[in-house]
C-alpha cells in the first residue's frame, strides 16, 4: 500500500486526480503512438461537435460548450482560440444574434475526428473491460453519487460542520 492509499478518505481528491492525470497521459501517448494530433483535452469539444455535426450541423455556440463541459466560458474561449490557431475550427457569427459566437469543425477539423472516432471507441471498450474484470462495474455509479451530493451541498460546506 503506497502513501496515499494509507491516508484513505483525507486526500481522495488527490488520488483522482492522480488518476485523472494518468489516464489523460496514457490516452494522449496512444495518439501520439498512432501519430494522431490530437489532445484529450480536446476530447469535449470535438465529442459536442461531432454530436451537433451528426444533427443539423449548425455549430454549438460558446455558451453551450462552456455550460455542457462546465468549464468556464473563458476556459472554453481559450481553447476554442488555441483550436483555431491549429487550424482545427471556424468561428462564426450566430445568424441569430451576431453577438453569439458558433463554433464548427473545418475541413482539418472533420478529418482529425475520423481519425480519433475509432480511438474513442477503443477507449470505452478498453476501461468498460477493466471495470468489469476489476469488480468496479460501480465505479461511474458511485461517482455519479458524490458528484449529486457535491451539486447539493458543496464540500467546503459540508467540511464546516466538522470545524
Amino acid at each position: 500500500m503506497n502513501f496515499y492509499q494509507e491516508l484513505g478518505t483525507l486526500v481522495l481528491g488527490t488520488r483522482l486526480k492522480r488518476i485523472s492525470e494518468y489516464f489523460l497521459s496514457e490516452v494522449n501517448k496512444t495518439y501520439a503512438e498512432l501519430d494522431i494530433s490530437f489532445e484529450a483535452s480536446w476530447f469535449g469539444v470535438f465529442y459536442l461537435l461531432d454530436k451537433d455535426a451528426n444533427g443539423l450541423n449548425q455549430g454549438v455556440s460558446i455558451i453551450d460548450l462552456s455550460e455542457k463541459l462546465e468549464i468556464s466560458h473563458s476556459a472554453v474561449s481559450q481553447m476554442v482560440k488555441s483550436l483555431v490557431e491549429k487550424k482545427l475550427l471556424i468561428v462564426v457569427a450566430s445568424p441569430i444574434d451576431a453577438r453569439k459566437k458558433i463554433i464548427k469543425l473545418n475541413k482539418n477539423g472533420k478529418k482529425l475526428l475520423l481519425q480519433i472516432k475509432p480511438v474513442w471507441n477503443s477507449i470505452e471498450k478498453t476501461m468498460t473491460e477493466l471495470l468489469v474484470s476489476e469488480g468496479c462495474k460501480k465505479l461511474l455509479i458511485e461517482l455519479q453519487k458524490i458528484e449529486n451530493a457535491f451539486a447539493e451541498k458543496s464540500l467546503s460546506k459540508r467540511i464546516e460542520n466538522y470545524v
